[in-house]
């Protein structure tokens, strides 16, 4: 194929984030249930006399350490002479180091472009074994909608879900750094055990029974209290979520973005006028749950 192939990939919120501590690999395994939302990453790929990337509606690095470009390269060390330099054009629509995964999202594109560009084809599975060398977050936005993951990325089962689910997130005007939190989080829990706690079936059923309410008392994530030691701002923009009635809100991933789910377009309504006048919110945005994971478009 020599025409641009375009996917659009989505961001996600972690509904639960179980931590183990430290293993034997310097890893904390996890145990997760993500949750795709609908604010996107739109990647091109097009033939080219080298590999480049770009981008637009947000800075980040375009150079070798951009996750799309490791993905295209990484799909290239595996495919063989069929692989030939692509440029990838990034339309970033997912908050930048939010812990919504926007980097993880451009991987998974790029993955499924470039195996269309290249004439591959291969399915979610095979892309999947790929994905997870890149990082715990890269392959669930091949699948999209919900899924509980376990392990390092490569452990993924899809969970059936029903209803309209409306998410309100926080933006911060400062990023939080991930190993630091880790950092903070292995000082709070001295000697945690590895093996990462599971996450209440409870969840799974609220999902496919499309409940809110149920939903967000069972938000859970084993990072928030690092996130809010380092970050004690972080904890006001939470309860203003809460007082104008969300069935829940969370820290999402390793942070600083804060989504809060809402019960109803008024909620959400409250929700965005409270935040939008927080000093420390530098822009709101809402989205549905369940979106669609990576696909030609």
């Amino acid at each position: 194929m020599t025409a641009p192939v375009k996917v659009r990939a989505p961001g996600k919120v972690n509904l639960a984030l179980r931590v183990g501590g430290l293993d034997e690999r310097g890893f904390h395994p996890l145990t997760t249930v993500f949750h795709a939302v609908s604010l996107f990453e739109d990647v091109t790929v097009r033939p080219a006399a080298a590999f480049s990337v770009r981008a637009s509606g947000a800075r980040v690095p375009l150079d070798e350490t951009n996750l799309a470009m490791r993905a295209a390269r990484a799909l290239a060390a595996v495919a063989g002479e069929r692989a030939t330099p692509v440029a990838i054009e990034l339309a970033k629509g997912v908050p930048v180091a939010g812990g919504m995964a926007g980097g993880s999202a451009d991987a998974a594109a790029t993955l499924v472009a470039c195996s269309a560009l290249w004439g591959l084809d291969w399915d979610r599975e095979r892309l999947l074994e790929v994905a997870a060398t890149l990082g715990s977050d890269v392959g669930f936005p091949l699948y999209g909608e919900s899924a509980l993951g376990r392990g390092y990325g490569n452990d993924l089962t899809p969970l059936p879900t029903r209803g309209d689910f409306t998410w309100v997130f926080a933006l911060q005007r400062e990023g939080l750094s991930t190993p630091a939190v880790f950092r903070e989080f292995d000082a709070l829990y001295p000697g945690r055990s590895p093996i990462a706690p599971d996450v209440d079936p409870a969840l799974a059923a609220a999902l496919a029974g499309g409940d809110p309410v149920a939903l967000g008392t069972l938000l859970t994530n084993d990072l928030q209290p690092a996130a809010l030691s380092v970050r004690p701002d972080l904890e006001g923009v939470l309860a203003l979520a809460l007082a104008e009635g969300a069935a829940g809100a969370i820290v999402s991933g390793s942070g600083p973005t804060i989504a809060a789910l809402a019960t109803s377009t008024a909620v959400a309504d409250a929700i965005t006028a409270r935040w939008h006048d927080h000093p420390g919110v530098a822009g709101v945005r809402r989205a549905r749950g369940g979106a669609a994971g990576a696909h030609v478009i």
